[in-house]
């Protein structure tokens, strides 16, 4: 299999000159391990907690399993064995040395109480998601910069046939090359794993059944705003169980929720989060949705588009704390996909649209909020679409190619 240059090397190679600890989390199979290992390139030992004798040792000796003689522990699969964290820190507040800990987790660690009380300043958390399409094509992620600067190619190859190709493909590295086919299977076959066996390392369900139900229930829901009454509905389950079911999927980086944009007086914005499917390739593989029936239902396409986009886009922000990703929408029925600020407050609009066409009327809520929410800063509005032509619909305000979100 390929070995793909993820975007992240570059923060994890700084990081291991600047962090005693770094934590590379992600879904499993997104590429953590093999990121790491092109990481770190010498005098580094590396442990996984899948094997299972390892992972004893840990368990029953975690000072014991903490020795080497290596500059740098690689620890794969940290959330395994949470006792680590503790003997981790002696370790850290005894030697300043930098780079001796990379741990890698498939399940979300950091809001375990052990993380935050021992490693808290000692530590660098750094996201990996599923393989964008920037990466597989080798190509540098410039896009937000370029949006910011309002400084677009005037054509790029773009097709509403290319886009949807990639989201049902998706970004785990190993479906790749895979024939639609196979991608399929690929897809369904990690989804039972991680309910029927990574479950159990983070918490004790017992109802599989129940949360492979919500997780078909949430990939339909993806892109809209959260209502846990309307997903209890759709799944009966209780709300409180809902709610717990739903931060496990989210822990493992299954889904994810971006929250509203409220910098404002204005009383009348919505605040409730939307959420998302984190890899398009699995939300179609669960809802058994097939190219051609996709490509004429206007609702499933706009909802696979957008749900991809989400994931283009969040892969770029977290390179940086410079951006910070919302939606907006208030109580006019006025939305705006996805709002983008950058570190000099800097607002960035911008609207999917899953056709070629595009015209003013797509740009009426970007108009609006730049002239009446952004109106004392700087606001850039574009609508991601289809075509493959640059257009400009008045001042700050422009139809891109959606493939400008890949190509340099």
């Amino acid at each position: 299999m390929k070995e793909y240059i993820r975007w992240a090397k570059k923060i994890v190679e700084k990081s291991i000159k600047t962090r005693r600890i770094i934590i590379i989390s992600g879904a499993r199979q997104v590429g953590k391990t093999t990121l790491t290992q092109q990481s770190v390139t010498q005098n580094a030992t590396f442990r996984t907690l899948d094997d299972t004798n390892l992972l004893a040792t840990a368990l029953d000796d975690p000072s014991g399993f903490l020795k080497h003689s290596a500059h740098t522990l690689i620890i794969d699969e940290i959330q395994k064995a949470p006792l680590l964290l503790p003997e981790i820190k002696k370790i850290v507040d005894n030697n300043n040395d930098k780079g001796q800990f990379v741990l890698t987790g498939s399940a979300d660690i950091r809001s375990r109480p052990e993380v935050n009380e021992s490693l808290a300043g000692r530590v660098k958390n750094i996201r990996l998601r599923a393989l964008t399409e920037g990466e597989i094509r080798g190509n540098t992620p410039i896009f937000l910069q370029r949006a910011f600067n309002f400084d677009f190619p005037d054509q790029v190859d773009c097709s509403k046939d290319l886009i949807l190709d990639i989201a049902f493909r998706g970004g785990y590295p190993e479906v790749i090359n895979l024939s639609k086919e196979e991608q399929n299977d690929w897809h369904k076959d990690y989804i039972h794993t991680l309910l029927t066996r990574d479950l159990r390392n983070i918490a004790n369900i017992r109802r599989e059944n129940a949360l492979k139900e919500l997780l078909r229930n949430l990939s339909a829901w993806s892109g809209k705003y959260m209502d846990i009454d309307g997903i209890c509905s759709a799944c009966q389950l209780s709300k409180p169980t809902m709610k717990e079911y739903i931060a496990l999927i989210e822990d493992l980086y299954l889904c994810e929720r971006v929250p509203a944009w409220i910098r404002s007086d204005y009383d009348r914005i919505a605040k409730r989060s939307k959420i998302y499917i984190t890899d398009t390739g699995l939300m179609s593989s669960i809802l058994n949705w097939h190219y051609s029936d996709i490509a004429l239902d206007a609702d499933r396409y706009g909802k696979l588009i957008e749900t991809f986009i989400f994931n283009e886009l969040k892969t770029q922000t977290d390179l940086a704390y410079d951006y910070s990703l919302y939606h907006y929408r208030d109580r006019e029925n006025r939305e705006i996909d996805f709002i983008i600020e950058n570190a000099d407050g800097d607002i960035l609009g911008i609207e999917v649209k899953g056709g070629s066409r595009v015209g003013k009327d797509d740009f009426k809520h970007l108009s609006w909020f730049g002239n009446t929410m952004a109106k004392n800063k700087k606001f850039l509005g574009i609508v991601l679409y289809s075509g493959e032509n640059t257009l400009y619909f008045g001042e700050n305000m422009a139809a891109v190619p959606s493939a400008c979100l890949w190509e340099e």
